[in-house]
C-alpha cells in the first residue's frame, strides 16, 4: 500500500507566455542555469521513488524525448574531458527510468491531459508534476513529502498547496477544508474553486503543480463536464472526490517558483545562480 511507481508530466502546452522562444523550443526545455525544467521534474520524481515517467506531449515537443536519449556525437566529443561529467545526471535518469510518451492532440485543460495519460498509467496511483512549478528544498522534495502523506491515506488524492496573497488567488485553484487531526499542514478538503475572484475565494490556500492521484480519478474525469472554455479542469474532478472525503491538501515545506511566467523564471534563475555562487 502507498507505493507509487509512475509520474505523469503534462507537457503538451504551447508555452505562449514565452513566445517567441517557445515557437521552436518547448517551454519545459527552458533552462534554469544549464538544466531544463523537465529534468528538474524528473529528478524530483526519481527522488520520491518513481521510475516510470509518463509524458503527455505533442508533436512539437520532440526535444523533450531527445533530451533523455543518448547523443552519441556529443558524448564522443567530450569523452575523456572535464566536460564528460556534465551529462552524468541526465544519463543516470535515462538509465534508471522508463520513459513513455503519448500525444495530447488538443489542448483541452489539465484534466484532459491527465486523462490522456490513462493508457500509460493503468489502474494504479500515480503522481503528477507540472514542470512550470519548480520547487527547491533543503530536505525531502515536495513530491517525496507528499508520498509520505499518501502512505498514511492511500485511498485519498493529495494536492500540494501554498499560501498566496488574496490578490493572487484568481490565478489558481483554491481549497477550503479543515486540518487533519494532529496535523498543522494537511487539510481534509471540502471545497475547491477554480480561479475565484478575491472576494469570492474561501481561502488563500492555492493548489500548485504537484498531485498524487488514485486511479479513481480517471472515472471521474470521464464524466466531468468541460467548463465555459471547453476545458476539463482537474479541480472540478477532484471536487467530486472531495465531497466523498477523498482529497487531502498538503502545505509543503520548501519554496516554489512559478516558471510558467517570465518574472518567476527570472526569480528562479537568480535563486539557483546565487546557490552556485554565480552572482
Amino acid at each position: 500500500m502507498g507505493i507509487i511507481n509512475k509520474c505523469l508530466f503534462p507537457v503538451a502546452g504551447y508555452g505562449t507566455r514565452f513566445l517567441p522562444v517557445t515557437k521552436s523550443i518547448p517551454k519545459e526545455m527552458l533552462p534554469i542555469l544549464t538544466k531544463p525544467l523537465i529534468q528538474y521534474g524528473v529528478e524530483e520524481a526519481m527522488g520520491a521513488g518513481m521510475a516510470g515517467m509518463v509524458m503527455v506531449t505533442s508533436k512539437y515537443k520532440q526535444a523533450i524525448e531527445n533530451h533523455f536519449k543518448v547523443h552519441i556525437d556529443i558524448e564522443a566529443s567530450i569523452k575523456g574531458t572535464a566536460k564528460e561529467s556534465l551529462l552524468d545526471e541526465v544519463n543516470y535518469a535515462s538509465e534508471q527510468c522508463d520513459f513513455s510518451y503519448i500525444e495530447q492532440e488538443k489542448m483541452l485543460g489539465l484534466g484532459h491531459a491527465i486523462y490522456t495519460g490513462k493508457p500509460l498509467i493503468g489502474n494504479e496511483p500515480f503522481a503528477v508534476i507540472l514542470p512550470d512549478d519548480l520547487c527547491a528544498n533543503d530536505g525531502d522534495s515536495v513530491l517525496a513529502q507528499m508520498v509520505k502523506l499518501y502512505q498514511q491515506h492511500p485511498d485519498c488524492c493529495i494536492v500540494a498547496i501554498e499560501e498566496v496573497l488574496m490578490t493572487e488567488v484568481d490565478k489558481y485553484g483554491v481549497i477550503d477544508g479543515g486540518l487533519l487531526k494532529n496535523s498543522t499542514n494537511a487539510y481534509r478538503v471540502n471545497s475547491m474553486v477554480e480561479k475565484p475572484s478575491p472576494e469570492d475565494s474561501p481561502t488563500n490556500l492555492v493548489i500548485i503543480g504537484r498531485y498524487i492521484l488514485t486511479p479513481e480519478i480517471f472515472d471521474v474525469l470521464e464524466s466531468t463536464e468541460a467548463d465555459e472554455n471547453g476545458e476539463i479542469q482537474i479541480t472540478n474532478a477532484l471536487m467530486t472526490l472531495a465531497k466523498q472525503g477523498k482529497v487531502i491538501a498538503y502545505k509543503f515545506q520548501g519554496k516554489r517558483f512559478d516558471c510558467g511566467s517570465v518574472k518567476g523564471f527570472v526569480v528562479a534563475t537568480n535563486h539557483f545562480a546565487k546557490i552556485e555562487g554565480l552572482i
